[in-house]
Order: C-alpha cells, then sequence, then structure tokens
C-alpha cells in the first residue's frame, strides 16, 4: 500500500504532511503545509483531492491555523472559526470537506471551558481521529465490496478513488485490494480521466505498486472495451451523494455509466456514509464546481487549443440513481439504490 496520503507527524510542536500529487507519477514528493493558506491552496489546486482526503486535509488544517495562535482560549476558538470559513471556500462539491470542518467546529464548542493549549489538544486529537475513522471506513468498504470481484473478472475505474484519495486504503480501490490480498485474479482498466488525468497518473502508479494487473485506456475507449465483452462491472468514487442515490463524482463518470446500462455492466459507487449529504433531496441541487479553461487548453503547461478559445470545464457530473447498481459503504452495499434503501442501510 502506498504511504499515507495525509497526515500529521508529531504533536502540538508537529506537523501536517501531505503527497504532492500534482507531481505524480514522476515525482514523489511530501510537502509540509505551515499555514491555513498553504492548506487552502493544496486543496484548492488539488495537491490532495478525494473527497474523503480532503475531509481530512482540512480537519487538520483547523489545527494548522490554532497552532500559531496564542494560548488565549477566545483566541483559539475565533482562529477555529476563521479557518473553517476560509477553508470552506476551497472546494464545493466534496461534502466531506463541509461535514470534516462542522466537526471541527462541534469539538472546538465542547471545549469551552478549557485552556487555551487544551482545546489545541482537543483539537488535534479530533482531527486525527477523522484521518483514523476514514481508514477504518474505507477498510470496510473493501471487505464489503470485495465479493464483487469474482476470479478472472475484468473491472473499469475512472478517475482515482484509491489510497490517494483517502486516509489510507481507498474507496473504489479497496474492493480490488482485498481481493488482491486473498489471492484472486483479475484485470483492470483505468480511465485517464480528462483534463488533469487522475487514472492515467495515480490510479495507474497506485495499482501497479500494489501489482495488480492494470491497463490504461483513453476516456474515450470505455465504450468499446465495454462492447468487447472485457468488463464485467464498474467501480468509481463519489464526492457528494444526494438523499435519492444521485452521485456526484469526477467529469466523465455520467457518461461511463450510461455505456454500462447499454452494455449491461453493472454500475457500482464506493464511499463512505461520510460522502451523503442527505439534505440534498436529489443531484439537481449538488454544487458543481467549474475549473479554469486553462485544464483544457494548456494541460500540465502545453497549449493544445488556441489561445483564444472557449472552454467549459465542470470538474464534476452527476450520474442518476437509476443507473446505480448498487452503493458499497462501510455499513453495507445499498442495492438497489433509493431514498428508503439508502436510510435504511445508514441507519438514519
Amino acid at each position: 500500500m502506498p504511504e499515507q496520503t495525509v497526515r500529521w507527524v508529531g504533536g502540538l510542536d508537529g506537523r501536517m504532511e501531505i503527497i504532492d500529487q500534482t507531481l505524480l507519477p514522476t515525482e514523489h514528493k511530501i510537502i509540509a503545509c505551515g499555514t491555513v493558506e498553504e492548506v487552502w491552496e493544496a486543496i484548492k489546486v488539488l495537491r490532495v483531492r478525494g473527497a474523503p482526503a480532503i475531509g481530512v486535509a482540512a480537519a487538520m488544517g483547523v489545527v494548522v491555523a490554532i497552532l500559531k495562535a496564542p494560548d488565549d482560549p477566545r483566541q483559539v476558538l475565533d482562529a477555529v472559526r476563521k479557518a473553517a470559513d476560509y477553508l470552506a471556500t476551497s472546494r464545493p462539491t466534496a461534502v466531506n470537506l463541509f461535514w470534516a470542518l462542522d466537526r471541527m467546529k462541534r469539538a472546538a464548542a465542547e471545549c469551552r471551558g478549557k485552556s487555551g493549549r487544551a482545546i489545541k489538544e482537543s483539537l488535534l486529537a479530533e482531527a486525527k481521529a477523522i484521518r483514523d475513522e476514514d481508514a477504518d471506513m474505507c477498510r470496510r468498504i473493501g471487505d464489503i465490496g470485495q465479493h464483487l470481484i469474482t476470479e478472472g473478472c475484468g473491472v473499469l475505474t475512472h478517475c482515482n478513488a484509491g489510497s490517494l484519495a483517502t486516509a489510507e486504503y481507498g474507496t473504489a480501490l479497496a474492493p480490488l485490494y482485498r481481493a488482491h490480498e486473498a489471492g484472486r485474479k483479475f484485470r483492470v482498466y483505468a480511465d485517464e480521466t480528462r483534463p488533469l488525468l487522475q487514472g492515467a497518473r495515480l490510479t495507474m502508479w497506485e495499482l501497479m505498486q500494489a501489482g495488480i494487473d492494470v491497463t490504461l485506456i483513453c476516456d474515450n475507449m470505455a465504450a468499446v472495451v465495454m462492447k468487447q465483452g472485457k468488463v464485467d462491472l464498474v467501480i468509481v468514487g463519489a464526492d457528494r451523494i444526494a438523499a435519492n442515490g444521485d452521485t456526484a463524482n469526477k467529469i466523465g463518470t455520467y457518461g461511463v455509466a450510461v455505456l454500462a446500462e447499454h452494455h449491461d455492466v453493472p454500475f457500482y459507487v464506493a464511499a463512505p456514509s461520510s460522502t451523503f449529504d442527505l439534505t440534498i433531496e436529489s443531484g439537481d441541487k449538488i454544487p458543481i464546481e467549474e475549473r479554469g479553461g486553462e485544464e483544457i487548453t494548456r494541460g500540465f503547461g502545453r497549449q493544445t487549443a488556441p489561445a483564444d478559445a472557449k472552454t467549459y470545464c465542470p470538474a464534476f457530473d452527476v450520474t442518476p440513481a437509476e443507473l446505480i447498481a448498487g452503493i458499497i459503504t462501510e455499513r453495507g452495499l445499498i442495492s438497489p439504490v433509493s431514498r428508503q434503501t439508502i436510510a435504511k442501510v445508514l441507519g438514519m
């Protein structure tokens, strides 16, 4: 398994470290985030990415901010509020970001009456707990979903929902890791995932390191590999799931789901319960982040379109629940996908 994507080293005198994913696969570099502004930038420009990992990074970002505050309780609590509000502006779609920040604010509110240093220690413990809980949820997702990965089957995945997108182990890739550990032989097709190539750069890197049989394909090859019978199921991650099961994930996911439906290939989503936003009735209400057009016209520094080309660059799309065969969570498999089955499995 790759090392932890987001981690805290030491105690209150320690630091937050991340793998800079903008440099993979050609350079593996650990960087420290010493200010809340550096954490915000890391989330915004995708040095750390994937909904669960963003949530962990945001929680640790709050700790980074308060460590620089004097040990006065009022000033520490004020720093928590300011840091959480600031980090919430980094990316709008991944619900784990807001879930983690709300949890840190609640933890701070429970610390009223404590000393400033005690508040800092409590919030560092809370951030570490968020990381550890996510790692545990991912392992349980792997255990629950691994039965879908049968001997000799073909799996297609889109974007990166592995260890690099979570505290560790991954969501969509967790069943693959667990099946691999069980000794099963299978093959994986990884979409390159335009425009930032998270499948090519990150998923390929992860699965190749793990010794899993994985083949890279262009996004527009997914249809033909399905038609050729090479894909038995699709597993993807999620950035936000509405109450009815509509799922926001990396742009291109919806197209893969439509292709899977046409070719009678079951399409699964893997996500922890923290990715569900039950305050949103359907995918129509999920805010979709729009990124700068240079990601299309000058991806990785090379100009590939006319300088004055108009662009449209949504970072995510929404797959309707009716196209999803099941959602693999740490609490069980949700299938069929509906408000009723989601509420039943999640216990809400």
